[in-house]
């Protein structure tokens, strides 16, 4: 038996990117203790090899590591409550995007029964996270963060510590303002070469390749180029909820972001095509702006 199968971990919220980090965690060979509110998401951990929990509560009784995947301030909230009752000392890793005075609140009524709760964003898509090209903004106790790095590098390429809790947010509301611009960017790039009569696949491998690539290019560009946004990486609904937190944010500081409200109205107008939707729909508004560009191209050699 190896060091890691001796450990357990548990994962709230078996979503997108609860389910992707679990998978990676069972094969880094940690027994993976589960948990979510839907039935289905619970079903897939099964299937995947992991153990179902009852409840939040079961998870903190088998796990001293537990990481929050979670949608929500009123889940996090509702989580934090039932681990308070659980007897067991445990280390929380708080992965969710919720504004900071949330995640303190949760902090704050977990510390008083043991609980350490580390403020530890992640940088990237369910797409990335089932291929472990996440990245962890950590923030909080720092010796807890040591405690917890092996289990970071079974599921994450890199991890940072940016400093005291709450500081891992704001490191994750700065790059998410800047993944709101490149993915509308990419998009209207996108737009611009269907009207120019170009290939999008080939653009997407041809721009991607040079300096005016980004990584939300590289990574939502494909579905743009094939204008199915049917099986979301990150959901319009749920991205909505990350705009509004970021907003606040910068309003708070009293910083203008006027690149970042320029794009509101376009993620506005893709949710009203269908929230469930990846936040790559976006192209499909600047399209019917655009007065339709698609149309069907032949595959060209590369050569």
């Amino acid at each position: 038996m190896t060091e890691t199968e001796r450990v357990s971990v548990g994962v709230i919220g078996l979503g997108i990117m609860g389910s992707a980090m679990s998978a990676n965690l069972m094969r880094g060979g940690y027994r993976v203790i589960g948990y979510d509110v839907a039935a289905k998401p619970r079903a897939n951990h099964r299937r995947a090899g992991g153990i179902v929990a009852a409840s939040c509560g079961d998870v903190a009784r088998q796990a001293q590591i537990i990481i929050c995947s979670l949608p929500s301030s009123e889940a996090l909230l509702q989580t934090a409550k039932a681990l308070a009752e659980s007897p067991r000392p445990t280390i929380l890793v708080e992965t969710s995007t919720l504004p900071i005075a949330v995640k303190e609140e949760a902090r704050r009524s977990l510390s008083k029964r043991g609980v350490i709760v580390l403020d530890c964003p992640l940088s990237g898509t369910g797409a990335q996270a089932r291929t472990k090209d996440l990245v962890v903004y950590g923030s909080g106790d720092r010796r807890s963060y040591r405690r917890v790095i092996p289990v970071l590098d079974a599921f994450a390429r890199a991890r940072y510590y940016v400093g005291a809790f709450g500081a891992g947010s704001k490191m994750k509301f700065v790059a998410n303002l800047l993944v709101a611009i490149h993915n509308v960017a990419a998009a209207e790039a996108i737009v611009l070469a269907l009207k120019a009569g170009l290939d999008p696949s080939m653009v997407v491998k041809v721009i991607g390749d040079g300096a005016g690539s980004s990584r939300m290019f590289q990574v939502r560009g494909p579905l743009m180029a094939n204008g199915d946004y049917s099986k979301p990486t990150m959901k319009l609904d749920v991205w909505q909820k990350d705009m509004t937190i970021i907003a606040d944010f910068a309003r708070q500081l009293g910083c203008q972001t006027p690149l970042f409200a320029a794009t509101g109205p376009i993620y506005t107008a893709a949710r009203a095509m269908g929230g469930e939707r990846d936040t790559a729909a976006v192209c499909a508004v600047l399209e019917e702006m655009a007065g339709g560009a698609r149309r069907k191209f032949k595959v060209q050699s590369s050569k």
